[in-house]
């Protein structure tokens, strides 16, 4: 009996790893055909589709959400993030796909402005949602076993531990955003596609790493860090976001001339798009910061709530 039942469940394990990888291969023959679209149709393209494809964004969108489609089936109802986080998660990844990955793309290197409002999608607002959405768990429950210890590994966990050191962390936040733009290297940058993808690859990610630290939900241990920690931290990044962002917004000297190289897509001068990428760096970001604080704080007061009402021992 025990034989025959050990057959089965392996012959079930079988089935469901060759659909998996069926199912990876019919991901790579998606991109593919999204890749030869784009490449050899570009002027017929429609504005959801991608202005340049991205192999790198492909990927890590589709299979996030496929392994966190999957780790929420296989985890017990009882450790699923409840809906609302769920609706964060998918929201944040989409919002910062599409900044990304369609025409918006296009418009961010001809405007300031929308270049300004993608890096608040993808450091701030997306980065901020996916935090929100706590769906490490269901993620790492969907990825296959064979990279889980690749995650595991003191490589991973060392740069995460460095990434969210809780004094490394608002310099990296705060100081990414001054590095792309300073007018020499934000020239460089917009005019060459590598420097370019790691810049909006290092604002995306590093965003993530920043916000999971201060929104974790959970008391410490075991989140990393303290509400205290976690609330002067979020205070320490705004102050220097506020101070570039009035500089741009008040300043009557043009920093960003590679916009006009380019090309304007809207007919506006180049002080009024700076001042109207000054003030999304500025205000926005700033109410990112005040929402970051209440969240730091309700969680401390709910889990104080829960720790008073707790059946004691």
């Amino acid at each position: 009996m025990v034989p025959a039942m050990n057959a089965f469940v392996l012959s079930d394990v079988r089935q469901a790893d060759a659909r998996a990888w069926f199912a990876y291969g019919g991901l790579l023959l998606v991109g593919a055909a999204a890749d030869f679209a784009v490449t050899q149709f570009p002027a017929d393209m429609p504005v959801w589709m991608p202005w340049d494809f991205s192999w790198p964004v492909f990927l890590v969108t589709s299979l996030s959400l496929g392994w966190w489609a999957l780790g929420l089936a296989r985890l017990p109802k009882s450790e699923r993030p409840p809906l609302w986080r769920n609706v964060c998660f998918v929201l944040g990844v989409l919002s910062s796909y599409a900044v990304l990955q369609t025409h918006y793309d296009y418009l961010s290197q001809h405007l300031f402005l929308f270049h300004r409002f993608q890096h608040l999608v993808l450091h701030h607002a997306g980065a901020f949602l996916i935090a929100l959405g706590m769906s490490g768990r269901a993620i790492r429950a969907g990825m296959p076993s064979f990279l889980r210890p690749v995650f595991d590994s003191r490589a991973v966990r060392g740069t995460v531990d460095f990434i969210q050191h809780p004094v490394i962390a608002p310099v990296l936040f705060a100081g990414l955003i001054y590095l792309w733009l300073i007018p020499d290297m934000h020239m460089r940058v917009m005019l060459d596609i590598n420097l370019y993808n790691v810049m909006n690859w290092s604002m995306a990610i590093d965003g993530i790493f920043f916000w999971t630290l201060v929104l974790d939900p959970r008391p410490s241990p075991p989140a990393r860090l303290g509400y205290g920690w976690r609330a002067l931290m979020v205070l320490a990044v705004e102050p220097p976001q506020a101070v570039i962002g009035a500089i741009l917004t008040l300043s009557g000297t043009d920093f960003y001339a590679v916009y006009h190289i380019c090309g304007r897509i809207l007919p506006i001068s180049a002080i009024s798009d700076q001042h109207y990428g000054g003030l999304i760096l500025w205000i926005p970001s700033s109410m990112m910061s005040l929402a970051g604080v209440l969240i730091v704080l309700a969680n401390m007061f709910m889990n104080e709530e829960r720790g008073r009402y707790a059946p004691k021992a």
